[in-house]
């Protein structure tokens, strides 16, 4: 299996208050092992595409798939239970339960799926942890760590279900440029040791000219699609 993700003439219409076309014709492909960036000016439909491509958007016409099966048209059921097991996300702002610890906010996607004991969730938890290098805090509360610790506990959440691809919608755009690096990193190594496939959004040029592939995006269309440098 070679592509994790495809999507094949996407588009979206918003509907209200006017009808305004806002994805047009939307393809491209995430292969396995790929690092890729969507650039754009605010407004260009980035973060719109990428609702649809996590499945949480049903509304377009066109057609989706995941690891080469078709999510398209699926019943939602069935898309929370794949975007559970196949997506992990990473937003710009953390989503952590602030009253919970670090190691209890890491296991709720693996609870939330189900298939495995608690002690299993519990251990891969702390596997991630320690890939993080942040195994020291699992017992903390999550609201008395760092930005830049948060930013990684949220990392840790998005991959404890082993997902096929992580997507991100500017998971440095909270961050200075310390911790930013820092993210960049852990994303390319993830890459790197795992074979993950990546797929994030950014308005920070210097961390997508090092992604493998620039994806950028105008007035709701694909205008060009260009190696990065992936160093």
């Amino acid at each position: 299996m070679n592509k994790v993700l495809q999507a094949d003439q996407i588009n979206k219409h918003f509907r209200k208050p006017v009808n305004f076309h806002v994805l047009k014709d939307i393809s491209f492909e995430v292969k396995k092992g790929e690092f890729a960036s969507i650039m754009g000016k605010s407004g260009s439909g980035k973060s719109t595409l990428l609702y649809i491509l996590s499945t949480m958007d049903t509304d377009y016409e066109g057609k989706l798939y995941l690891n080469e099966e078709l999510v398209t048209g699926k019943p939602h059921q069935e898309l929370s239970h794949l975007r559970n097991k196949h997506i992990g996300f990473v937003f710009q702002f953390h989503y952590l339960l602030s009253e919970f610890s670090v190691m209890e906010n890491v296991m709720l996607p693996a609870r939330k799926l189900a298939l495995k004991s608690d002690a299993a969730i519990e251990h891969d938890a702390m596997e991630k942890l320690e890939m993080l290098n942040i195994a020291h805090l699992a017992g903390k509360r999550a609201s008395r760590i760092s930005g830049g610790e948060k930013q990684r506990v949220a990392i840790a959440r998005a991959l404890i279900n082993n997902p096929s691809i992580l997507m991100g919608d500017e998971p440095t755009g909270n961050l200075d440029s310390y911790n930013a690096e820092n993210v960049f990193q852990i994303f390319k190594r993830l890459k790197e040791e795992e074979g993950l496939s990546l797929l994030v959004v950014t308005h920070d040029y210097d961390f997508a000219k090092r992604t493998d592939r620039i994806i950028e995006m105008e007035d709701g269309r694909i205008t060009g699609n260009s190696a990065g440098s992936a160093r």
